[in-house]
């Protein structure tokens, strides 16, 4: 599992509230028990010591592909996950809050796109306690947090019968299309803009474009699991990906990509 660095760097160069709240929005018809679809412990992830020991940014390594690629942390988790094959075979994604990009790869370790999303208002890597069972206008501003982490994802159902990836079943974090019902809100012109500055607006949920969610994201994640990677933005990487082999993935300034 490779990635490959031409398409790659060619692909990112080029380039709804009342689903975010389990009061609002109360999951029905899930399927599978709810267990498979909480974040497995970082203990669970693949990190041994047997992986060779190379530098994964090699590939990717770069100079002109900057300032479009991705963060130089998304380049570190990138690669940490293709060397150590941690998505276990199943599609992936990494959640870049800060600079609020998607990248997704197939179970291959493919690239398969890159989208801006939409995410939480409120800065911070952890779900406030029970914020997944109340209601949108009881969720306090600086409790609409994209928690961290990694995550088992997998469709299910929502109020209204309305299908989404859910990310984290038990604080109601999906990923789903952007709704623009509330124009006061501009999510699709937020979506659009070229800084992501405005890009914090939901109640914690991320919001893609839906044409990349219909073409990219249903169709690799119909019918299987696939794993989610949220960076933090209060705490460094190897306190959240704790099988993260900081090794593997040597820092390289981001103008260096």
């Amino acid at each position: 599992m490779r990635l490959r660095a031409t398409a790659f760097l060619a692909a990112v160069a080029a380039a709804n509230v009342g689903l975010c709240s389990a009061s609002a929005a109360q999951p029905v018809d899930m399927g599978p028990p709810v267990d498979t679809l909480a974040p497995l412990p970082a203990s669970a992830s693949v990190s041994s010591p047997e992986l060779p020991q190379v530098d994964p940014l090699a590939p990717l390594a770069d100079a002109d592909a900057k300032p479009d690629g991705p963060s130089a942390e998304a380049v570190q988790i990138i690669n940490w996950v293709l060397a150590s094959r941690d998505n276990g075979e199943v599609p992936f994604m990494v959640i870049d809050k800060v600079a609020a990009e998607v990248f997704v790869f197939d179970a291959k370790g493919e690239f398969v796109g890159k989208t801006a999303a939409l995410v939480g208002s409120a800065v911070g890597d952890d779900s406030s306690p029970g914020v997944g069972d109340r209601e949108l206008s009881n969720i306090a501003p600086e409790d609409r947090t994209t928690p961290a982490g990694r995550f088992v994802a997998k469709f299910g159902h929502a109020y209204g019968n309305q299908k989404v990836l859910w990310v984290d079943y038990h604080t109601s974090i999906s990923m789903h299309p952007v709704i623009t019902s509330n124009k006061k809100e501009h999510r699709r012109q937020r979506l659009e803009s070229v800084t992501p500055d405005d890009n914090r607006i939901t109640y914690g949920c991320i919001n893609v474009p839906r044409k990349f969610y219909r073409s990219v994201v249903e169709p690799l994640f119909t019918g299987t699991s696939g794993v989610v990677y949220i960076l933090p933005e209060t705490r460094p990487l190897q306190e959240v990906f704790l099988a993260f082999n900081a090794r593997l993935t040597p820092a390289r300034a981001p103008g260096s990509f």
